[in-house]
């Protein structure tokens, strides 16, 4: 079965990326792009000739526009995909790439959002562990037509520490991950704001001091893996990579906490996740070892002298982190084999 789609966003950093899956998923067909200040505009003029969809126009970011189709994702700024979901109403498959949908605590959401709570869908990670480590959020997305795409970093963090936390090995209340993250994953934005990356490269940490928008999503995730309350610390610091995000996640070992039940819990969390690899002892990962793909790739040590977990997780923030995501959740929400479409879709050299 072929399932039609439209993206709204396509102009932008996550709708450029789901235009790239979107081309090598064999059970859909893009038959409608949306922009803002893009409209007229050919898909090649914004993204490039070699697009697959170069020949199709923007069109307005318009509900008439969009209804009728099976799929639609929500690739807008955030608060902009609420206002446009009020008038898509029906059976169709809505999926959101921003952070409208995603925190469930309407007090968290007008802290860091600044503007009216929209309400909550289905977080879109399949491997989150839920209900303290005894389900995983794979089960609630084989029943919905609405997705919250998770934030990369939220993802890179989670993905990271969650098997920890679900078998009771670490701390509660003394988290801390920074996080090394592309140009992309800072959104535009953020990036116009920030000091000129200089050509022979440069980092700059921002949103310091616990603001990030991305807090309030790792904590509520940490929590429901550990079926308790968690405080996480959390500082990005933007790169000029182009893309990538590498988490170095940290957490204080409760008593009797050791490497080896560390790596059992994240090898029993992730055995059976193909988007997942936990690498061997003293293995870490790279940002490149995921670039283009929709992987997360986790190395596991101890620091004994401060008695800590290190982990550090890698993944794409444009696949993984954001597109790859909303593909894989869409697969499972359409009743399709998770996998479909997401195993070669690697960049070209």
């Amino acid at each position: 079965m072929t399932f039609t789609v439209a993206v709204a966003g396509a102009s932008g950093n996550a709708g450029s990326e789901l235009l790239r899956l979107i081309a090598k998923h064999p059970d859909l067909e893009l038959k409608t792009v949306t922009a803002s200040t893009m409209v007229g505009q050919t898909v090649g003029q914004v993204h490039g000739a070699d697009s697959d969809f170069a020949d199709m126009v923007f069109v307005e970011t318009d509900a008439q526009l969009l209804a009728g189709h099976d799929v639609v994702f929500l690739a807008l700024p955030h608060a902009k995909s609420a206002e446009l979901a009020k008038q898509l109403e029906g059976a169709a498959l809505l999926i959101d790439c921003a952070a409208d949908f995603r925190l469930e605590s309407e007090a968290d959401w007008l802290e860091y959002y600044k503007s009216p709570f929209a309400g909550t869908w289905t977080y879109g990670m399949p491997e989150l562990l839920i209900h303290g480590g005894a389900d995983k959020q794979r089960s609630l997305l084989k029943s919905t037509n609405r997705i919250a795409v998770p934030g990369c970093n939220a993802t890179a963090i989670t993905l990271g520490l969650a098997p920890a936390l679900s078998a009771d090995l670490v701390e509660v209340d003394d988290i801390v991950s920074v996080l090394t993250v592309g140009t992309s994953g800072a959104g535009r934005g953020a990036t116009e704001n920030l000091y000129e990356l200089e050509p022979t490269g440069s980092a700059n940490a921002y949103q310091v001091g616990g603001i990030h928008r991305h807090t309030p999503e790792i904590e509520q995730n940490l929590s429901k893996s550990a079926g308790k309350s968690v405080q996480a610390s959390f500082t990005p610091v933007l790169s000029s990579l182009e893309r990538g995000i590498l988490a170095v996640n940290t957490a204080k070992l409760k008593p009797g906490a050791d490497l080896a039940k560390i790596r059992a819990a994240f090898e029993s969390a992730y055995r059976d996740e193909f988007f997942i690899e936990v690498l061997p002892e003293r293995g870490f990962p790279s940002t490149v070892d995921t670039i283009g793909n929709n992987k997360a790739v986790i190395g596991l040590a101890i620091d004994e002298s401060a008695n800590r977990l290190v982990t550090i997780c890698a993944i794409d923030n444009l696949v993984k982190g954001t597109a790859g995501a909303a593909i894989q959740s869409m697969n499972i929400a359409l009743g399709l084999a998770e996998q479909t479409g997401l195993t070669e879709i690697g960049l070209k050299k």
